[in-house]
């Protein structure tokens, strides 16, 4: 069955650190010839070197009704990519197959003539798009419903708010039955209300058979809409999979890009340790070195997503049995203030001694219900209340946005997320509280 979309080897390069291109004068000529033969670098070498690539060689298919997320940090090609795709852009090298009709909506006022009403852009959009005017007067209503603009229909979109611009250009796009429908990050113009609706018709798109291509950096939206994620970086396609997998990778690798790249840490040097524990009678302190896991048994680089398993696997030494072993872990806040202690008292089926030699402590959060930001971990080890080893802030343990609730929205506000359920019903269908008590037997008591 042949894709809606082939890419194969598609390449874009730029060059930069040039000025505009002039005229050249007979003087700029003459000197020019003169000293070519004394220049230490050939000009074609000084091109290549201000050579940029958006993209480089990226291949990938994308078949009917599929949505998929493009995804990757800035500058990483994505903006390119779907500019090629809506043949706005050329590209240097490589092929794109598109098989049906398209519609795009790269940025805010996309294809509107600014000194035609909202009313003539619509009609001009789908002439675009190839559209018979009677099939989108049959659409016309619908649109202009959508996009809430009738007030405004028969005013110049040059007028336009960007917002406004924004929710018309949508609406074309998606109304007007492209085969396939190409959206960037244009959506993030848009109040919250309508990112919603937007989100919703392009499932409904994807669902009537059509193709979507959907930009964004609200990883929560791309969870919650794709199937499918393609993460770009500088410029090249670097995975290509569940949607999920996908935002977890590019969260992951956003961590790794600040600098923390490893899941393990080595703690029996730490600097922050306070310098009393550093010396023990055997000249090694007990917290060695610490392994970060996460969902499905993956290395967690200091990161992991709200909700995610966290697992901490610590390997500790000691020079000596210790019979009332316990150890804390304390996670604190940007402000210092203690958001959430994970204690060896609190699970009573560890062991209280710890063993002379080596031991491995697992300390496993089935899901992490931290808002997104930085914490600071800070470890403590003690024998009946006397410290052994102390780490203030250990480390630093980043929690980054996902669909943690299933609505495409990232959590916001307050410190913990917690799965909850909501009911609406009305009054004469809900039970007295009273007689529900006393049912149960509780009334009166």
């Amino acid at each position: 069955m042949a894709f809606m979309i082939e890419v194969r080897g598609l390449s874009k390069s730029y060059h930069y650190g040039q000025s505009l291109k002039h005229t050249a004068t007979m003087r700029e000529l003459l000197v020019g010839a003169f000293t070519s033969p004394f220049r230490k670098q050939p000009v074609e070498a000084k091109a290549a070197q201000n050579e940029f690539w958006a993209i480089k060689d990226v291949t990938f298919d994308v078949g009917q009704g599929e949505i998929v997320g493009i995804i990757g940090a800035n500058g990483a090609g994505k903006s390119t990519l779907l500019k090629i795709l809506s043949r706005i852009t050329d590209p240097t090298a490589g092929r794109v197959t598109l098989r049906g009709r398209m519609a795009s909506l790269l940025e805010v006022g996309t294809g509107f003539h600014p000194e035609l009403t909202g009313r003539e852009n619509v009609y001009l959009n789908g002439a675009v798009l190839g559209m018979r005017n009677a099939e989108i007067k049959a659409r016309f209503d619908e649109i202009v419903a959508f996009a809430e603009v009738e007030k405004f229909l028969d005013t110049p979109v040059k007028h336009y708010s960007s917002g406004m611009s924004v929710r018309l250009g949508f609406a074309v796009a998606a109304h007007l039955q492209p085969d396939i429908l190409i959206v960037d990050e244009v959506l993030a113009v848009g109040d919250v209300a309508f990112q919603k609706k937007c989100l919703g018709k392009m499932s409904e798109v994807s669902k009537g058979g059509r193709t979507v291509l959907f930009v964004s950096h609200n990883m929560a939206a791309v969870e919650n809409l794709c199937q499918r994620g393609i993460l770009l970086k500088q410029g090249q396609l670097v995975f290509d999979g569940d949607a999920k997998e996908a935002v977890g990778q590019y969260l992951q690798m956003s961590t790794v890009s600040n600098g923390e790249n490893s899941s393990v840490i080595d703690l029996s040097d730490a600097p922050s340790r306070i310098a009393k524990y550093r010396e023990t009678p055997d000249h090694r302190p007990i917290l060695q070195k610490l392994e970060m896991f996460t969902d499905g048994d993956q290395p967690a680089l200091r990161a992991v997503q709200i909700g995610a398993r966290l697992l901490l696997r610590f390997h500790l030494h000691s020079g000596r049995s210790i019979p009332s072993f316990t150890m804390a872990i304390g996670i604190n806040n940007a402000m210092s203030q203690r958001v959430l202690t994970l204690h060896t008292v609190f699970s009573p089926s560890v062991g209280h001694e710890l063993s002379s030699g080596d031991s491995i402590l697992e300390c496993e959060v089935p899901s992490l219900p931290l808002m997104p930001g930085q914490f600071n971990v800070s470890l403590f080890i003690d024998n009946g209340g006397i410290r052994l080893d102390a780490i203030p802030d250990a480390f630093m343990l980043h929690v980054l946005d996902s669909d943690f609730y299933g609505s495409g929205r990232t959590p916001f506000s307050g410190i913990f997320v917690a799965p909850h359920n909501w009911r609406l019903t009305s009054a004469s269908d809900a039970s007295v509280p009273e007689a529900q008590a006393a049912v149960h037997g509780f009334a009166g008591r």
